[in-house]
């Protein structure tokens, strides 16, 4: 069964464009979404796609109305292609039945595994960067001076004091003064 999903995403916009392309694919099931709200949308394309089964074809217009991003139309195409449907966009003139739809679906996973291997290595390089700056990213340290760390360790070690009286005197957490106590301790 053909099953043709149409995505409006503005209320000022008309699906009739869509609409009057999809006729000509000559689709048994319509089914479509008119919100500008993201999370409505993708309920719309939730529910189109909890329609289909195996060996249904499941049509749209363009590729921008089935996947918000490339990466969540790669999920969207595999997770089709895992439940033996098809995906036929008419734009694009994408057909995963034929060899050069699956062709291209793969070139468009393979873009998509090497833009998240892109943006990791810049991420890694950049956080690389910063740390031969001395920035080491995360929170700063609720102890900046060494005399209050010391302080704190000393406090500990002598147990005059209460934990809870330590710490408040100090304004650190319980967790806090054992973990500044823990990295002096040698290594078991």
């Amino acid at each position: 069964m053909k099953v043709e999903y149409i995505r409006v995403s503005k209320h000022e916009q008309h699906e009739d464009l869509q609409r009057d392309t999809l006729a000509a694919a000559k689709c048994e099931k319509y089914l479509w979404t008119s919100s500008p709200e993201p999370r409505r949308q993708h309920k719309g394309l939730e529910e189109a796609l909890a329609y289909l089964r195996p060996r249904d074809t499941f049509v749209v217009w363009k590729l921008d109305r089935a996947g918000r991003s490339l990466a969540h139309l790669i999920e969207l195409l595999k997770n089709l292609q895992n439940r033996e449907i098809s995906f036929v966009s008419l734009t694009e003139q994408i057909d995963t039945t034929t060899p050069s739809g699956k062709l291209i679906f793969h070139l468009m996973a393979a873009l998509a595994d090497f833009e998240r291997d892109l943006i990791r290595e810049r991420t890694n390089a950049g956080l690389a960067a910063a740390r031969a700056r001395g920035n080491v990213g995360g929170r700063p340290r609720k102890l900046q001076s060494n005399a209050k760390v010391a302080l704190a360790r000393q406090l500990f070690a002598s147990k005059e004091h209460p934990i809870p009286e330590s710490c408040a005197a100090l304004g650190i957490s319980r967790a806090t003064l054992y973990r500044y106590v823990k990295e002096t301790e040698p290594p078991a």
